[in-house]
């Protein structure tokens, strides 16, 4: 047995108890705890991701807010999804007392992520969604930055008022045990395909299976219609594509173009202009050197596809940015008929700075495609006039969980609204995000209570609602 995780169980018997508001007193610490600390955390950051003073001072940033969000969620009490039916015996049939609301499923496991060493990471969205429902959290720390997860627990410990509310084990041989505990009650996961499959396998396995959500590959489709304009398209694009050295899940990984035709591959006014913005950038090293391998593996099977001489062909490379690890940005180019027939092996994730962008010639031609490629993250659309993109929409929907409108995908707003999943292979569960308020679901579970005493109920589930909270009361909402 796992003593970590074992200690994690018992905090989190207190602090499932501990009313909602004071919950949301120590998450706002906590996130005072981590400005604070910027100071000690970056540097140590930096030294394990190259990520740099300004992204990674960022990054803390956004982590505190993720904190401050849930705190808010706290307060406003709607997460607990209060719903009250009175008894009714004129029902047909007679309708009992039924009261139902969400608690805490129990230890939720994390894997932090690679490219966000704070906000997908020990502090991050999985870890303080799963603190904020009243679970207690053990955190598979990434190889990647192992002191900066050393460092940040420490921190947040401190603000927490039982430090066993936050474990962190290390190493690659502590994920199965992990996540085979008789006592983690779900599992958190952003990272590669193939790694979701291994836990996926790992909780198959188990006696009791239990909810996992992954988020893993994405290739974020961008479909930029006629009445966009080239240039403002091309720098937007160079710019997404490059951010962070591509090691972004929101990356754009295919871009679809109008062209003319007869004109040739890569000689269109779209292709033209991306190519000369992407060749004028610059890129970096990568977070790893198993990442930095992966990327190149995968532009070597794009060299050779462009070697056949069939349909694809090498667009346009950036510059290589200097240190061991370092890569340069480098896209493809293909014609609709190519890519089509390349499906699915040219719509497969290539982590890192590296795109294709396909060229059509009419845009009808379009949803045929966009149903063969595989769930995203996100989907977007280039447009002055959204009329053109009014049979897209239906496809794009189904595609992605969160569609773009004259944006681009990089860049996760923390709110509300925000949804960050999508249909496989994107994540594991498209109803769910691991962004933003909603992604407290996760780690919640309803239990309904019929004809309960009134003194026995939750004080969420009371007549006379003494929380305060948001709650629908025989069919009709309140508060």
């Amino acid at each position: 047995m796992n003593p970590v995780v074992e200690r994690a169980a018992t905090a989190g018997a207190a602090w499932r108890a501990t009313p909602a508001q004071e919950r949301a007193r120590v998450l706002a610490d906590v996130a005072d705890a981590l400005l604070a600390h910027a100071d000690e955390l970056w540097p140590v950051a930096d030294a394990e991701t190259h990520l740099g003073e300004v992204r990674l001072r960022g990054e803390i940033a956004r982590t505190a807010s993720q904190f401050r969000l849930f705190a808010d969620v706290l307060r406003d009490g709607g997460h607990v999804e209060a719903v009250i039916d009175h008894a009714d015996p004129r029902a047909t049939p007679p309708r009992p007392d039924v009261r139902r609301m969400n608690h805490p499923v129990g230890v939720v496991a994390v894997f932090s992520a690679s490219n966000f060493p704070f906000a997908f990471s020990v502090a991050g969205g999985d870890t303080v969604s799963a603190l904020a429902a009243g679970c207690p959290v053990v955190v598979k720390a990434h190889e990647g930055h192992p002191r900066t997860s050393d460092l940040t627990a420490a921190v947040v410990r401190r603000a927490l008022p039982d430090p066993d509310l936050l474990g962190l084990v290390h190493g690659f041989d502590t994920g199965a045990p992990l996540v085979q505990h008789p006592l983690v009650r779900a599992v958190g996961f952003t990272g590669s395909e193939a790694g979701g499959r291994a836990i996926q396998k790992l909780i198959d396995e188990r006696p009791d299976p239990i909810p996992f959500y992954g988020e893993l590959g994405s290739v974020n489709p961008v479909v930029v219609l006629p009445s966009a304009d080239p240039s403002t398209v091309a720098a937007g694009f160079a710019a997404s594509l490059t951010l962070g050295v591509g090691q972004f899940c929101t990356n754009p990984g295919l871009l679809f173009v109008p062209g003319e035709p007869g004109e040739p591959l890569g000689g269109g006014r779209y292709e033209r202009a991306i190519g000369a913005a992407v060749a004028a950038t610059t890129g970096g090293v990568m977070l790893t050197t198993r990442i930095r391998d992966g990327y190149l593996r995968g532009i070597e099977r794009l060299v050779e596809r462009a070697g056949t001489g069939e349909g694809v062909t090498v667009l346009a490379n950036g510059a290589s940015g200097t240190g061991q690890d370092a890569v340069a940005p480098r896209v493809f180019a293909a014609d609709l008929e190519a890519f089509t027939e390349g499906l699915p092996e040219l719509a497969e994730e290539c982590f890192g700075p590296a795109a294709i962008v396909v060229k059509y010639q009419d845009p009808s031609d379009l949803p045929a495609v966009l149903r063969r490629l595989p769930g995203s993250l996100t989907a977007t659309i280039h447009a002055t006039d959204p009329e053109e993109a009014r049979d897209l929409l239906e496809v794009l929907d189904r595609l992605a969980g969160r569609l773009i409108w004259n944006g681009w995908p990089t860049g996760v707003a923390v709110c509300w609204a925000m949804h960050h999943g999508g249909p496989w292979p994107s994540s594991t569960a498209p109803a769910h995000t691991s962004v933003g308020a909603a992604s407290i679901r996760r780690w919640l579970a309803p239990v309904a209570y019929q004809d309960w005493p009134a003194v026995l109920l939750p004080q969420e589930l009371r007549d006379d609602n003494p929380l305060g909270v948001p709650r629908r009361v025989d069919g009709h909402l309140h508060g």
